[in-house]
């Protein structure tokens, strides 16, 4: 069975009656940590961390992570104003976004850097920047990912600017006399050594044909293990095996290029819980399953019913008994037969039981490896649910409320009747 992670029992026990249930708690060590170790990232020229807020954007864990050293990646113009409230400075701000910012000449002009992640993109930057710098987002060709649904390299990819399409991008830049000074990109998320590398040198292989270009981001997608033997991705192989390349790329152009990178689950994945509570168990006799339902669900993580993703589920009885072992799936609060907890690995359509303590209605559900892409992609107010509060564990182990409750009314305030 799973265990906790940096909660105790006694701490969930805790933080369920004070606060109430469902409710996230992220923990501030955590969050530190992972930002030293990305920030020791191998390189050979220089290094430029980013923060894919798009995995957790509340703002108190921005406020932590930029705190720590971060620059922000933001997934659209919006996310790039969240982290502009929080407190990020414009100048550490860059947007990668599948939609063209609205007010991207408001945003450029106060300081925020813009990736054109597609040949459109490009034309509607120069019409308003016209003889500036620019960055741009480009498909190397390749992808990784532990899903199709986590790879964003490679033809079936929208994202960025198919590599042999640079000719077309040229011809644009000169339209509008823009100097392509910096490129990325992003293959998905995995834990392959040799498929980051391979990436790198393809990404070189394209910056060649870019004499401009100062810096070269890979992206993020470094893979975080949510559960006890997963395995995740080792940054110091990977950064050790890019440092190599990037200085035989020097060796042969004499240019030093600028390291990027930007992860968001390895940050914040495994340093974020959810707390739930057994809200009832129904079986479905003996040929059947025994259900655990809790009082949260796809409103709160969808990544199950997307991915068939794993997370690690842990009972807490409401008091310290013994007690024995039970074989549940766990169901969400939602009225929607996907809202399964347990699903198979990789299957969001097959079922796995897990084996977990013996549960009693009123104990509580901690769902591990909550802190990336849970709160923030979740099916947020299906069936009138409102969003979780959000508590901060800090370094002392004090917790605070970092985002309130929402209240039904909050979800009904833009409805005309």
């Amino acid at each position: 069975m799973e265990s906790l992670r940096f909660l105790s029992a006694a701490e969930v026990r805790t933080i369920a009656r004070e606060h109430g249930t469902p409710v996230y708690v992220y923990d501030e060590a955590t969050l530190r940590d992972r930002a030293t170790q990305v920030l020791a990232f191998p390189n050979a020229f220089g290094l430029c961390a980013r923060y894919a807020m798009k995995a957790l954007p509340t703002a108190a864990v921005v406020q932590v992570l930029t705190d720590a050293g971060l620059c922000i990646d933001a997934s659209s113009g919006f996310e790039a104003e969240r982290a502009l409230r929080a407190g990020v400075a414009p100048e550490k701000i860059q947007i990668t976004a599948q939609e063209l910012p609205r007010n991207l000449k408001e945003l450029v002009g106060q300081g925020i850097s813009f990736n054109a992640c597609s040949m459109n993109q490009l034309r509607a930057y120069g019409t308003l920047f016209p003889g500036s710098d620019i960055s741009i987002r480009v498909n190397p060709g390749l992808g990784s990912g532990h899903s199709n649904r986590t790879n964003v390299g490679g033809p079936s990819a929208s994202f960025g600017i198919w590599h042999e399409h640079l000719g077309e991008v040229k011809a644009i830049a000169a339209e509008h006399t823009l100097r392509i000074t910096g490129m990325h990109t992003h293959v998905g998320s995995g834990t392959d050594p040799d498929a980051w590398a391979q990436c790198a040198r393809l990404s070189l292989g394209i910056v060649e044909q870019l004499p401009d270009v100062t810096w070269l981001s890979l992206g993020g997608g470094f893979k975080v293990g949510r559960m006890s033997g997963e395995s995740s991705a080792d940054m110091a192989k990977i950064g050790t095996r890019v440092t190599a390349d990037f200085e035989a790329f020097a060796q042969k152009h004499g240019r030093e290029l600028h390291l990027e990178v930007e992860p968001g689950t390895f940050l914040v994945a495994n340093a974020g819980a959810l707390l739930c509570s057994v809200a009832d168990i129904v079986d479905t006799g003996d040929a059947g399953y025994t259900f655990l339902k809790i009082d949260a669900g796809m409103t709160e993580i969808v990544r199950p019913s997307m991915y068939g993703a794993q997370h690690p589920i842990v009972v807490i009885p409401q008091s310290d008994e013994e007690r024995g072992q039970g074989t549940y799936l766990i169901t969400g609060h939602c009225c929607e037969s996907g809202d399964i907890l347990t699903p198979e690995p990789g299957n969001p359509e097959g079922l796995a039981p897990r084996e977990l303590c013996e549960a009693k209605v009123g104990d509580y559900v901690v769902i591990e490896g909550a802190g990336a892409y849970c709160a923030s992609m979740a099916s947020k107010n299906y069936n009138a649910f409102p969003e979780c509060a959000e508590l901060m564990r800090g370094v002392d182990g004090a917790v605070r409320v970092i985002r309130k409750r929402q209240k039904l009314s909050q979800i009904l305030q833009n409805e005309v009747v």
